[in-house]
């Protein structure tokens, strides 16, 4: 019966343990952190397609989403269309900011061509002088 009850406690531990390093290492607490936090995170399961990335980027959460398509010699994600939620938490970002956004999404997806969604593409059409 003793060893009963110290094999339990020991499975106790371990599975503690277990959900602790879970915790720890969940992608989706560290984007909440960031978000809360405001400081940068990129959230993206880069081998599917079909799941969106999240980005938080000083207490703003953006999402992607990806399109597949072909390119010379592969099939690779070649559109993204970029948005935020709550576009009132946009005041203060700058031009320079979405550039920054670009070239982070771009070192995952060379070969995408980015598509932010109002207002943010009303900015950046404003940098290319349209």
């Amino acid at each position: 019966m003793a060893f009963l009850i110290r094999l339990i406690v020991l499975a106790l531990i371990i599975y503690l343990f277990y959900r602790l390093i879970r915790y720890i290492v969940d992608p989706k607490r560290k984007l909440d952190a960031a978000l809360e936090s405001g400081t940068y995170y990129f959230l993206d399961d880069v081998k599917n397609v079909q799941k969106n990335f999240f980005i938080a980027l000083r207490g703003v959460l953006f999402e992607g989403e990806k399109y597949l398509g072909t390119t010379k010699n592969s099939f690779e994600v070649v559109t993204i269309f970029v948005w935020v939620e709550k576009p009132d938490q946009l005041q203060g970002f700058t031009k320079e900011d979405f550039h920054f956004l670009e070239k982070e999404i771009l070192m995952n997806y060379p070969e995408a061509r980015i598509n932010w969604k109002n207002p943010i593409e009303r900015l950046m059409k404003q940098d290319e002088g349209s």
